[in-house]
């Protein structure tokens, strides 16, 4: 009875104490289960992928099992929310495959199109685009993708450049010199030294000209004998090789190999001297455009405007009636070229010549000299029939960042031809304005070579400051 009367008030304590941690956890249980609840009986959003996939896609990536993170991407239900830190995994793994149209999607998710781009992200998508197809089985898609490279002369890129010189494509390996020069990086390539000793002329002719720019003095030997023995073209690079290494006498032979009988050494001739801009060569680049030779007067016409002299004007003027619509058409964006304003009302008369190409590049010309006016004009050209014509067109249009020129373009990169769209892509490339987005537009179309024209458009719009931070 004592034991009853002392356990009688305890009673309700007990039951208390137990009851308590049993409401807690009937309160916890039923909270987990409004929390388990499917969104629509919950009424939450979809809840974020859980940290174990990302961490075991972190797991994979850093063990260089690309493949195994793109599979874990995969295997989310398409209902789901993946985080950011696993889109960006997958994105970047995407880029190490060499799959540049995935990484693209993925590029979308992490950055909508109603948020500023993130350019650490889009320029190694861009430069993946070109990277991937350098072993294309495809000439044309190698080459197209080397060519894109040495406009751009990225150092980044030394393997994949110095990989293009054992290209079986001989335009391949002379686009891969090129660029090598472009990068800076002849000085130090070892394989670019080589490439003197390839079986073909112009691949050798375009180390020369790299290794000599960069100032490589060790092969003069190799340019003497090559300016002793050879009686073509590559004579005549190697004699400008020679000059830019010191040897101030080769400007004579470079001179006296621009009236040569073969024309071709003739060109090679006046197209060095071009780019050497000595005021000595004016009265040689001049009698170029009087040469008998069609091909040849184009050349001389192209050289003069690489002279860029006031001097260049009498000769192009002259050229500006020649019976051959490619000597025109040339002389007419070499005026432009030179920027002297004076010029405007030659090329305005231009724009009523009989060939069509050859009004394209008066209209070019002045828009090189700032004539605005001149976008209608090429806006007539863009709406021409003849895909060539638009394609001409575009090209144009790269002398100009008008608002109106880039509502032109804009519309060319949707042509249905593609040599329209490729040099559209190329002329957004060289575009003071913010283009962008017209660009990653580009990077989606089905033509091959335009997404890498686009790829390299990018990237020159990523390396300029003034754009670079509007990018939108």
């Amino acid at each position: 009875m004592v034991n009853d009367r002392r356990s009688g008030p305890l009673e309700p304590a007990r039951c208390c104490a137990t009851t308590a941690p049993l409401q807690l956890l009937l309160l916890l249980t039923l909270g987990a289960i409004v929390v388990s609840l499917p969104p629509a009986e919950a009424r939450t959003p979809t809840a974020p992928t859980g940290s174990a996939l990302e961490r075991e896609a972190t797991d994979a990536f850093n063990h260089a099992e690309y493949d195994q993170v793109l599979k874990l991407w995969q295997s989310l239900p398409p209902e789901s929310t993946a985080s950011k830190p696993l889109i960006r995994l997958a994105f970047q793994s995407s880029l190490k495959l060499g799959r540049p149209e995935e990484a693209l999607t993925l590029y979308q998710r992490l950055v909508p199109t109603d948020q500023p781009d993130d350019p650490a992200l889009l320029r190694p998508l861009a430069l993946s685009f070109l990277t991937s197809h350098v072993r294309d089985s495809q000439e044309y898609v190698r080459i197209a993708a080397y060519t894109v490279l040495a406009e751009l002369g990225l150092a980044e890129t030394q393997a994949v450049l110095e990989d293009g010189l054992l290209d079986a494509s001989v335009l391949v390996r002379a686009r891969a010199a090129d660029a090598i020069g472009k990068a800076g990086l002849a000085g130090k390539s070892g394989p670019l030294r080589r490439a003197l000793n390839d079986a073909m002329p112009a691949v050798r002719i375009a180390a020369m000209n790299a290794l000599s720019e960069a100032n490589v003095t060790d092969m003069m030997p190799y340019l003497i004998e090559v300016a002793r023995t050879d009686d073509g073209p590559e004579s005549v690079f190697a004699y400008a090789a020679l000059y830019r290494l010191g040897r101030q006498d080769m400007l004579t032979d470079i001179t006296g190999a621009a009236t040569l009988p073969d024309p071709d050494v003739r060109m090679a001739a006046l197209g060095v001297l071009g780019q050497l801009k000595r005021a000595s060569s004016l009265s040689v680049l001049s009698q170029g455009v009087y040469d008998p030779e069609p091909s040849v007067r184009a050349f001389a016409a192209g050289a003069l405007g690489d002279y860029g002299q006031v001097g260049a004007v009498a000769p192009l003027t002259h050229a500006l009636g020649d019976e051959s619509a490619r000597v025109r058409a040339v002389a007419a964006t070499s005026l432009g070229r030179l920027g002297i304003r004076e010029n405007h009302p030659l090329l305005r008369a231009l724009t009523r010549d009989a060939n069509i190409q050859v009004r394209a590049s008066a209209v070019e010309g002045l828009l090189r000299l700032g004539d605005i006016s001149a976008v209608l004009l090429a806006a007539d050209l863009a709406r021409h029939p003849d895909s060539s014509i638009r394609a001409a067109a575009a090209h144009t249009l790269a002398a100009t960042s008008d608002k109106q020129a880039v509502g032109i373009l804009q519309t060319l990169l949707q042509d249905q031809q593609p040599q329209p769209r490729l040099l559209a892509a190329k002329a957004l490339g060289k575009s003071g304005a913010p283009v962008t987005p017209l660009l990653k537009k580009g990077l989606q179309d089905s033509d091959v070579t335009i997404r890498l024209a686009a790829a390299g458009s990018l990237l020159q719009q990523l390396r300029r400051p003034t754009t670079a931070s509007k990018v939108r």
